[in-house]
């Protein structure tokens, strides 16, 4: 009988524990609910905001210039840039949501795990933005340098393309560059690359200049020496 009431009083402190830890979790837990909740709404409101922000500017439609857009949904894959930093945009503050929680639950090595995830985000939202004003830019750069080129009647047609692409590849290739380096990918690695192929596009483009250009300046030579003899 004494080991029986003595049973019973052990389960009866222990349900009674149970319960008050129950009692003192609850609140925390339905706080944490709905700080997750109404979280998860506002993370998708505002990355749907910024993508009609976005898709108010140009930028979609420079980039869709570029021939990028094209090259990426032939490979099966919808894109806009719209989209991918409305979708950063809504992840980070998604992340933010779930940081919070689990700050309120004391996980610590979530939170740690996900603070990291927290700090690199921003850095990727640059170095897309990088990547894209660079592709924008090289486009334009590359346009601006064909017409000129080709105005100027100075160089062959061949060499204006050839000219324009290194002009266009030049500024792709430093926001390439650029965007690794935010990644905090192998950075000395893409040094030496980036000063290897500057070196290998320079000298590419001397060689293009002097062969397409060379008969042409020959010429203008020529007749800048003709007029000085009719002056004489």
């Amino acid at each position: 009988m004494n080991e029986f009431n003595m049973w019973n009083n052990t389960f009866a402190t222990s349900t009674l524990d149970m319960w008050d830890i129950v009692m003192a979790y609850t609140p925390r837990i339905v706080i944490t609910l709905l700080v997750l909740v109404i979280g998860l709404l506002i993370a998708g409101s505002l990355g749907k905001l910024v993508k009609k922000l976005i898709k108010m500017t140009p930028i979609d439609t420079l980039i869709a210039k570029t021939g990028l857009t094209k090259k990426i949904e032939e490979a099966g894959v919808s894109y806009a840039f719209s989209d991918v930093i409305g979708w950063l945009v809504k992840w980070f503050f998604i992340i933010v949501v779930i940081l919070t929680v689990t700050t309120m639950l004391q996980l610590t090595a979530v939170s740690v795990f996900l603070t990291d995830i927290l700090n690199y985000i921003p850095n990727v939202i640059v170095a897309i933005i990088v990547l894209t004003v660079g592709l924008i830019i090289g486009n334009f750069v590359g346009n601006l340098v064909e017409q000129s080129i080709k105005a100027s009647h100075m160089i062959a047609t061949a060499a204006a393309g050839v000219l324009s692409a290194l002009a266009k590849w030049v500024i792709v290739i430093f926001a390439i560059m650029a965007a690794l380096s935010q990644l905090n990918i192998a950075q000395e690695l893409i040094h030496i690359l980036f000063t290897g192929i500057v070196a290998m596009l320079a000298i590419a483009g001397g060689l293009a200049f002097g062969l397409g250009g060379k008969d042409k300046a020959a010429e203008w030579i020529d007749n800048l020496a003709q007029e000085n003899a009719k002056k004489r």
